[in-house]
């Protein structure tokens, strides 16, 4: 018990240095002080008082020196304490040092055996992005200009933002429309001008009943594939008994399915192209169309 307190009332900062730790030390089998230093912009000295004092307050079992390989490696007693053992927190890290490797010297070279394909930056004015979350904080109305592929020229909107969503390809800022008199989606690269923060709203979130309302998107292979295929698919996504269920709101549940590019109106006519399909269509097709 005493372990588990100490552990949760770790600061934040360190707590990211031994999630770094137990990560390098468990996929790669090697840590050394610069895996830190190149990680966090820390000097050599900090790196390695990080480390013993991991060792010392925390997981006295958990790292072995090896002087053969110059650095630290997972003793046969690991047992990691502030992340867990699944090959997601190793791949997290790959996907975030690839991000910080143009600015950390040392960072690109040492992960140069992985590849991110990166996905276009959308235009997200900061003039537009700081309004936007103080109107979500403090639950305020928001007077800005929206333009869309139905009406291109820049229209006034009121709205009520309370959250912002990332979807995996854009932004978009969930809020009451007062002109709609609803909940609407909002995306953040078609908002014009400066937006002009008004008084407190009485459309809060709280009122959202799509977004509150949850709504698990049920994925299966597709049918028309062989048994041995379907296992493929099955293994690919861990279904459990033949299915995946990913946990939405209703509100979410059309992005839940563009992620997952599944078009909810046409059926690839080729088996090994669709691979999946969803099995609870009917009860989310309320959802998918605005």
């Amino acid at each position: 018990m005493k372990r588990k307190q100490s552990i949760a009332q770790v600061r934040w900062d360190l707590a990211l240095r031994y999630r770094l730790i137990e990560t390098v030390v468990w996929w790669e089998g090697r840590l050394t002080t610069g895996h830190l230093m190149q990680s966090f912009g820390i000097s050599r000295q900090q790196a390695s008082k990080d480390i013993n004092t991991y060792m010392a307050e925390h997981a006295p079992k958990n790292l072995t020196y090896d002087k053969q390989v110059k650095g630290y490696v997972p003793s046969r007693h690991f047992k990691p304490l502030f992340i867990d053992d699944s090959a997601s927190a190793y791949l997290h890290l790959l996907y975030h040092n690839n991000e910080r490797a143009p600015h950390i010297e040392g960072l690109a070279l040492a992960y140069a055996h992985t590849k991110v394909l990166e996905v276009p930056d959308r235009s997200v004015k900061a003039e537009i992005l700081r309004p936007l979350l103080k109107a979500c904080r403090e639950g305020l109305r928001l007077e800005t200009e929206y333009v869309s592929l139905a009406r291109p020229d820049p229209e006034v909107r009121l709205i009520a933002p309370h959250t912002l969503v990332y979807t995996g390809m854009r932004w978009h800022v969930r809020a009451y429309c007062e002109r709609n008199r609803a909940y609407r989606d909002f995306v953040l690269s078609r908002l014009r001008g400066v937006p002009e923060l008004l008084g407190k709203s009485d459309n809060g979130i709280a009122d959202d009943e799509v977004w509150n309302t949850e709504a698990p998107v049920i994925i299966r292979p597709d049918e028309r594939l062989a048994p041995a295929q379907k296992s493929i698919i099955e293994t690919d996504y861990g279904m459990v008994d033949g299915q995946l269920v990913i946990p939405s709101r209703q509100a979410l549940v059309k992005y839940v399915l563009q992620r997952y590019q599944i078009d909810p109106k046409n059926l690839d006519p080729k088996p090994e192209a669709q691979q999946i399909v969803v099995s609870n269509l009917k009860e989310l097709k309320p959802w998918l169309y605005d």
